[in-house]
């Protein structure tokens, strides 16, 4: 170790003394200048004819100003070597460090790297933002003990920062010791996430119909949250506020949302966009009174038609927030019947006939409100199977008799015995009362064709009736003669006379007697 300190030191002052002899040289021709006669430094004034006693000549063979004068070998020799030592040397652009910025969240580690492309074996230093020295090569003045030697060698210095806090933000810089020296810097931020996420609201329950405001803060963030909202898949916007204190930020958005009772229970969720956190969000359920929704359902019959001697079992389904204390029901148009049974949200009719058409109501209320819904009966008559009908008509005219029999056919055989009360209703057999609905509609319509078509027929013979009768007393035709122009004679002779001229064009006419 100290012979190799050693050779290191003698070649720093090699390096140095050739530094020397450079700049020597650019002082030399800097300060280089011509000498023109009786102009010098010390030259006579001008009325002056010969120097004075004891003042140094010019010398005689002096160049004029502007003249090139040979160099000596000597200084050529001594330039050419001055020259091939500079090329072996960096060129000091700053091209042959490397380094990169850093950005790291509070309290983890961040990682300082100085590395040195077509390195030459020379010394790389390390600084923190106050200049201070944190590693020369691989030794620590700083007496730091977060940072830690990760990497050293001729190309590379690298070092670790452990809990990385906001002072130790700012620029490091890497130093090549070179001729000149070279000097780079990074730069390492430190992010923040926020401290603390929460929601707030005005209230707590909120109305249906009403606006509630919710407000989301983020504190103790760097750089500033950006903060989003969402409901369900829909994204909401609010408004936002931005506060700075130090080099910390606290930013708050309120959002005004309208309520409605599909919202009860419903997640707002307030969501944190920022560099050093991810997912970072919370929620707040809303709490959302409403009056009661209503409904009236039909558990008896089954079918939608209501018939005499029927079982009527309404329920009335009710649903709010808070849950309904008071059910009722109540006729509409009219007094409650006294048979009617009324338990709680249930409504009971044992039998049902005519009187019980019309309106039925369930009213329901809570602290919001109250609401209703209507129930319309309407009682139908009992399902009948009508007998076959027959009709028989005998018709008698003189010469001609018709004897004539119409018979429908019967649309439904057999009878359906009715029950003479509910009770003795088996709601087992009556599996699909549409079935026997149509078939007593089918009967009916069967009866209404046969009386029609009986109807027909008894047109049709009276007709015939008619048409012989008339035909029975026709009695034929039969002429006349009269003379022509009897009735212009003043007399009977004339008459007579002019009637027996007139016989031969007498016209004959038709009598017909009924």
């Amino acid at each position: 170790m100290a012979s190799r300190s050693r050779s290191r030191t003698r070649t720093q002052e090699e390096r140095e003394r050739r530094r020397q002899q450079q700049q020597q040289q650019q002082h030399h021709q800097q300060q280089h200048h011509c000498y023109q006669p009786g102009l010098g430094p010390s030259a006579p004034s001008s009325s002056s004819s010969s120097p004075p006693l004891g003042s140094p000549s010019p010398p005689a063979a002096s160049p004029p100003c502007g003249a090139l004068t040979p160099p000596s070998p000597s200084l050529v020799l001594l330039l050419l070597a001055a020259a091939a030592a500079a090329s072996l040397l960096p060129t000091g652009d700053g091209q042959n460090l490397v380094t990169e910025d850093v950005t790291v969240v509070e309290g983890e580690v961040a990682t300082i790297s100085c590395k040195v492309r077509n390195s030459d074996d020379s010394v790389i230093q390390l600084l923190n933002p106050n200049r201070q020295t944190i590693y020369f090569r691989d030794f620590r003045p700083l007496k730091d003990s977060r940072f830690q030697l990760v990497n050293f060698s001729s190309s590379e210095l690298r070092v670790s920062l452990t809990n990385v806090s906001i002072s130790d933000e700012g620029r490091y810089f890497c130093q090549l010791y070179t001729d000149p020296p070279q000097e780079y810097f990074m730069t390492i931020t430190v992010l923040v996430p926020p401290r603390n996420l929460r929601i707030e609201a005005q209230k707590e329950t909120t109305v249906e119909g009403e606006e509630i405001e919710l407000n989301c803060t983020s504190l103790a963030s760097r750089p500033p949250t950006v903060i989003r909202w969402f409901k369900g898949n829909k994204e909401l916007f609010g408004k936002t506020e931005e506060e700075q204190w130090s080099d910390m930020f606290t930013v708050t958005s309120r959002l005004s949302l309208k309520v409605k009772r599909e919202d009860d229970g419903v997640a707002v969720v307030c969501q944190v966009d920022h560099p050093a956190v991810k997912d970072l969000q919370t929620k707040y359920y809303l709490d959302v009174m409403y009056k009661p929704e209503v409904q009236v359902l039909q558990n008896s019959p089954a079918q939608p038609l209501t018939r005499e001697g029927d079982l009527l079992d309404l329920l009335c389904q009710v649903k709010g927030k808070p849950e309904p204390t008071d059910v009722s029901w109540l006729r509409v148009d009219d007094e409650m019947p006294q048979h009617v049974i009324v338990s709680g949200s249930n409504l009971h009719i044992n039998s049902l006939n005519k009187s019980d058409n019309g309106t039925y109501r369930c009213k329901a209320s809570n602290e919001v409100g109250m609401s209703f819904s209507d129930y319309t009966l309407y009682v139908y008559d009992p399902p009948t199977t009508l007998p076959p009908p027959t009709t028989t008509t005998t018709t008698t005219i003189p010469a001609t008799t018709t004897d004539t029999t119409a018979t429908t056919e019967p649309a439904v055989h057999g009878f359906t015995q009715l029950p003479n009360s509910a009770e003795e209703l088996d709601y087992g057999d009556l599996s699909d009362s549409r079935a026997g609905e149509e078939s007593a509609i089918t009967a009916v319509d069967h009866a209404v064709i046969g009386g029609v078509v009986a109807v027909v027929v008894f047109a049709m013979l009276c007709l015939l009736i008619i048409l012989g009768r008339y035909f029975a007393r026709h009695k034929g035709t039969y002429f006349t003669h009269e003379a022509k122009g009897a009735d212009d004679a003043a007399d009977a002779d004339t008459a007579i006379i002019n009637a027996e001229g007139g016989q031969n064009n007498s016209e004959e006419k038709k009598e017909y007697f009924i």
